[in-house]
């Protein structure tokens, strides 16, 4: 959603480091107007590669630190666990969500979750959280009734501006 995604048979996965790592078109812009809207930017993401030894938690931390300073992103939290891990933090557990609201003081009534995946929704929908869904066509479960489908973050930025006193209330 913040960069584009290696699919394979329909899924999406990581880049591998970042040298692969691409920014989507219209993301740098989308997010400027929300933080310009006073909206605090944080990433909520599942990183279940380094828990399965395929990826380090370095060169996830290091796309990390690339985005950030490409990007207007407060936050990244993120979980390095795998489903058998049965963790509070790995989406669709809202744990890194609830903690990300702790962390920075933020009304989770007030925040939306955007995400491209069924666990991203579910997450925000267990937090609190209205929910935008960016459909990129994954072959994949879908989420279970998200506030708003998109096509693109730029779409879930003018969604959320214009629904931004019905999300506060």
């Amino acid at each position: 959603m913040i960069n584009r995604a290696i699919v394979r048979d329909g899924k999406p996965c990581p880049p591998g480091g970042i040298e692969s790592l691409e920014v989507l078109p219209g993301v740098v812009d989308s997010l400027e107007r929300l933080k310009a809207a006073g909206y605090l930017l944080v990433v909520v993401t599942n990183q279940p590669d380094v828990a399965r030894g395929t990826q380090s938690q370095a060169i996830v931390d290091a796309m990390h630190t690339h985005l950030a300073s490409e990007l207007p992103i407060d936050d990244f939290r993120t979980c390095y666990h795998d489903d058998r891990d049965a963790c509070g933090c790995r989406k669709p557990a809202p744990g890194l969500i609830i903690d990300a609201a702790r962390i920075h003081g933020v009304d989770l009534q007030a925040s939306v979750m955007v995400g491209d995946r069924w666990r991203d929704i579910e997450a925000g929908r267990r937090a609190g959280c209205a929910t935008v869904f960016v459909d990129h066509g994954y072959a994949e479960r879908q989420p279970d009734r998200p506030d708003a489908v998109v096509g693109s973050l730029r779409e879930a930025a003018d969604w959320i501006l214009s629904h931004r006193g019905e999300v506060d209330s």
